[in-house]
């Protein structure tokens, strides 16, 4: 057995809560990798509700990598939410029309922030926010109801509004050691060999299995 097929919606039998992502979203500007899921009880189907201000004209890409944990009520607010700030007003006048149409702001006038971009083995938690053009870096924790404005390193538990740094989750030399292993990109069968190995904490172990391995 080489653990469940990335090809399934609700991979635990008879717990349609959780799903994983890639087989439901719709949306060609929502990119996820396998295994990553997202777990709802209300409607686990329904990620993309929370993917807001997501207009096909500002060409802006959630990506989300793979072996990804998404709570409940995660939310992502794309470039769309951003309204020009340098004028002397913030109003949107031209999206009501009737005349008001002729101010309205080229995409360059608007602040743009690119993409939105989580990394590899990322647990987002519970009602978090994450805004525009973020990009959180692999195998990073974001805790319950954070608001995350700015980038988050590799490795890094953050919390909190705005989202700060609490601590690594491990020292340089163990973050740049995972980072060379990039486990998330082997095969289903080398994962399941090595599962011990990912699910322990065991340093020399995994300086063991770069030596013979990479």
């Amino acid at each position: 057995m080489n653990g469940p097929k990335p090809t399934e919606t609700h991979p635990m039998k008879g717990f349609d809560q959780v799903c994983y992502l890639k087989n439901v979203i719709r949306n060609p500007h929502i990119i996820v990798g396998d295994y990553s899921y997202y777990d709802d009880p209300v409607d686990s189907e329904g990620f993309e509700r929370n993917v807001l201000y997501h207009y096909p004209f500002m060409e802006d890409k959630l990506i989300i990598g793979k072996f990804c944990a998404i709570a409940r009520d995660v939310k992502f607010i794309m470039n769309g939410a951003n309204h020009k700030m340098d004028a002397f007003t913030t109003y949107p006048f031209s999206i009501f029309g009737n005349g008001w149409e002729r101010v309205t702001p080229t995409t360059e006038e608007l602040p743009y922030k690119g993409d939105t971009v989580v990394g590899n083995d990322v647990w987002i938690g519970y009602d978090s926010l994450i805004m525009p053009g973020v990009t959180i870096g692999d195998g990073a924790i974001i805790a319950a109801r954070s608001v995350v404005v700015k980038d988050v390193a590799p490795y890094t538990v953050v919390g909190g509004n705005p989202a700060k740094e609490i601590r690594k989750r491990f020292d340089e030399e163990t973050i740049d050691l995972l980072e060379r292993v990039r486990w998330w990109d082997w095969p289903a069968e080398k994962i399941t060999r090595h599962l011990e190995l990912l699910t322990s904490n065991d340093l020399p172990a995994l300086r063991r299995f770069l030596e013979h391995n990479m």
